[in-house]
């Protein structure tokens, strides 16, 4: 084979399988990086460590932020693995919320809508430039 044509046979395959990963520079993987962070401060100093919603409640929050890592591996081969992952790591965080308004129902505390002030505070972590659940 020539130059040429090895240069057009390199073009052809090297846009067959896209490029992968970079899953960091996500702001779905960064916040999730957030949520798992505070996620563990709250259940570490909220609930019993021993207790079966801590461990339910951290890994939920991991299985998040670990699936949309994933994800983005699986993106360069398979778009059917990697829309089940986010999926999954959607269905987790769903999870995670459910269990943090049973604890606040739980202790008859107040359920921020998305419009109180908190809430919106907590949301404008995503464009911040160091990012940090502590508030």
């Amino acid at each position: 084979m020539d130059n040429k044509s090895e240069k057009k046979e390199h073009k052809a395959t090297s846009g067959l399988i896209p490029a992968h990963g970079g899953y960091r520079s996500l702001k779905s993987y960064q916040m999730s990086e957030i949520v798992y962070d505070a996620t563990t401060a709250f259940c570490n100093r909220l609930i019993d460590r021993r207790s079966r919603t801590h461990d339910q409640m951290v890994q939920a929050a991991r299985s998040g932020k670990q699936n949309i890592a994933e994800g983005s591996m699986a993106s360069g081969t398979s778009r059917k693995t990697e829309l089940k992952l986010v999926g999954v790591a959607r269905a987790s965080l769903e999870e995670l919320l459910l269990d943090c308004e049973d604890f606040l129902r739980q202790k008859k505390l107040a359920l921020w809508g998305k419009e109180h002030p908190k809430a919106k505070e907590v949301r404008q972590l995503a464009y911040k430039k160091d990012r940090s659940y502590a508030l």
